[in-house]
């Protein structure tokens, strides 16, 4: 028994003094990667998990792949300097064809996959559909191209965010340009969506505060092809100027229709989200001369911008940013920022990290407003010109981000 003790007692010691010799090899791995640049933390922090819900299909399809290069652009120049707060960025497109149902369930099973931090759809609806269920999702959603007033008004919520410009900045853009015009009617054709009938809404809150009548209004379901219809009852009303809210499939059919129906030489036509970069590129000499809010532009006179463009040309060559890629980009920085503010990938903590912040923009320096998440920029006016041989929205009026940005909306209550 004496001898089984010994025996024992040796086996023992030995295999603590292994176990004391593998914990001080592991305890010296560590530091040395510390001293590397510390992979053993980097990976011990998740991911940035962004999901897009966006049109990639559809009407809007052209605007859900403006938003995609914008946040892939993004995406690649952050992962290139070692990711966002040492955290991997990660995302995820799913197509929405810019519909509202559709954006709630795509936008699910993106939060069901861990993408909760939620971005880039196009139609105001679907940013409506969304918001509702952010908090049963526990997920956050910033919009970049959705402009109804609501999403900021009565419809706010404590995860809901808004960096682009609202249907209400624009009209605080166009109430001073329609004062210095001397046409007395104006026609209205627009989209027969939320953001639509807001544009509707404010153009004629707009013109009616500058002695201008609305004569005649129309407004064209998503996807709409034959435009005849429209085009007669403006031209039958005797405007003399036709504000128009559509955008994308909807902006090029349009447009084209009214060139061949002879309305456009006829009219002083002006709109919104109508003659964009890519737009006027496809209508060709058929968008020179039109006139509208212009929410950003690459030939922006900012340091931050031209570094935007610079990038963005060298990512996608003989091409410059839209205004929805550039308000898309600003989207993806704020986020970034809250996120390394934060400290934190969870929706509740970037949310917190978001409210009543400044943030770093192509734009400058901006606010994003406590009161209802808006974040406080400048907007623009101009009109399509031919730049290096190709018509291209070019700005002509600039106002300040105290003016273009009216006070918050009481309805949001957060």
């Amino acid at each position: 028994m004496g001898a089984d003790n010994k025996l024992n007692q040796a086996k023992q010691n030995r295999e603590e003094k292994m176990l004391v010799n593998r914990r001080v090899l592991l305890s010296a791995a560590g530091f040395a990667a510390l001293a590397l640049g510390g992979p053993v933390l980097a990976q011990q922090k998740e991911p940035l998990l962004i999901g897009v819900p966006t049109a990639l299909t559809g009407p809007y399809g052209d605007l859900g792949e403006q938003a995609r290069r914008a946040v892939l652009l993004a995406v690649d120049e952050a992962n290139a300097a070692g990711g966002v707060d040492g955290r991997k960025v990660e995302v995820r497109f799913l197509d929405t064809q810019a519909k509202a149902e559709a954006a709630r369930q795509q936008a699910e099973k993106l939060v069901l996959s861990g993408y909760k931090i939620l971005t880039g759809a196009i139609a105001s609806g679907e940013a409506l559909a969304i918001a509702p269920q952010l908090d049963r999702w526990d997920a956050m959603y910033v919009a970049t191209i959705n402009k109804a007033d609501e999403i900021t008004g009565k419809s706010c919520s404590r995860r809901l965010f808004r960096v682009n410009h609202p249907d209400y900045s624009d009209a605080a853009v166009v109430r001073p340009w329609l004062a210095t015009r001397k046409e007395g009617k104006w026609a209205i054709m627009a989209s027969d969506t939320a953001w639509g009938r807001n544009s509707a809404a404010s153009f004629t809150k707009a013109a009616e505060s500058t002695g201008k009548t609305v004569v005649a209004d129309g407004f064209a379901s998503l996807g709409t092809n034959d435009f005849a219809p429209y085009i007669q009852k403006i031209a039958d009303s005797g405007a003399q100027g036709l504000w128009v809210a559509l955008a994308g499939r909807d902006a090029i059919n349009f447009a084209t229709q009214a060139k061949q129906f002879g309305l456009l030489g006829k009219v002083t036509t002006a709109g919104v989200s109508f003659v964009t970069d890519n737009t006027a590129k496809t209508l060709g000499d058929t968008a020179k001369g039109i006139l509208g809010v212009i929410n950003y532009s690459s030939t922006f006179d900012s340091p931050e911008n031209k570094a935007f463009v610079a990038q963005w040309e060298k990512k996608y060559p003989g091409t410059t940013p839209s205004n929805f890629e550039g308000e898309t980009y600003i989207g993806m920085q704020v986020i970034f920022q809250a996120v390394r503010k934060a400290g934190s990938v969870k929706p509740a903590d970037v949310s917190a990290a978001m409210e009543g912040t400044t943030f770093k923009t192509v734009f400058g320096d901006a606010l994003m407003r406590k009161e209802d998440h808006q974040l406080v920029v400048p907007n623009f006016f101009g009109d399509v010109v031919e730049v290096n041989g190709q018509p291209k929205p070019v700005i002509t009026m600039v106002v300040p981000a105290a003016e273009a940005m009216p006070a918050a909306d009481p309805a949001c209550k957060l």
